[in-house]
């Protein structure tokens, strides 16, 4: 799919669109802002176990590759877990791993297919959500980031980084494409080549975080 067509950014525009909508249509009832919650939970849930089931049907997954180790995966699973317990812990790494790194998929999308097919509608539909149900939550003001939260967060994404590092140098894999940039244009093509784009996308991250934290900082928890 051509980047910045008029269907990406509709795809785009919807999803900070859909999120506001369901924040104002909950703002003034916590039975509506569960329900959505947990309805976003079992959609994003359901969606990616049905992407599993194909997966393993076309047997794309062979250890060490194919398996569910990049960000997007662990910050969907986070969601998951986190709209349908709305726990604090899960919420501050999924609002600054998913606001920075899966909004990232949405805007410059990586998949090996064609649009429109089932590979690319899921990766989209996927990813999007994802942004969603986090914007959502932040909107409602159902949870939001605590004290000191992006450095934290910051941490356990570099500590996680650097064991699939490891993994990767093991198995010879690229998950969080640490060794390689992806076939397909992204940003990371603006931040030169390897390794250095590594360490620029660190100082990049660096500073979305503390972006991403400075409405939150001043907030009594």
């Amino acid at each position: 799919m051509p980047l910045f067509n008029i269907v990406h950014i509709v795809i785009i525009l919807s999803i900070p669109l859909c999120a506001y909508l369901f924040a104002k249509w909950t703002e003034k009832s916590s039975t509506k802002n569960r329900l959505i919650a947990k309805t976003l939970g079992a959609i994003i849930g359901g969606n990616e176990l049905i992407w599993y089931s194909y997966v393993i049907n076309k047997s794309w997954v062979s250890f060490p590759y194919g398996l569910p180790l990049d960000l997007c995966d662990i910050v969907l699973w986070l969601t998951v877990y986190t709209l349908l317990t709305f726990k604090q812990w899960s919420f501050n790494l999924i609002y600054y791993w998913g606001i920075a790194g899966t909004s990232m998929a949405v805007i410059t999308p990586d998949f090996a297919s064609s649009f429109p097919s089932y590979i690319s509608i899921k990766f989209l539909f996927a990813h999007g959500c994802v942004v969603m149900a986090i914007l959502f939550l932040v909107w409602s003001k159902s949870i939001r980031p605590d004290t000191g939260s992006w450095w934290k967060s910051l941490l356990w994404l570099n500590l996680y980084a650097s064991i699939i590092g490891i993994y990767n140098f093991i198995f010879k894999t690229n998950y969080f494409y640490l060794c390689y940039k992806p076939a397909s244009a992204t940003l990371l093509d603006y931040l030169g080549p390897w390794p250095l784009y590594i360490f620029i996308g660190e100082l990049i991250a660096i500073g979305l975080f503390y972006l991403l934290y400075l409405p939150f900082r001043k907030i009594r928890y």
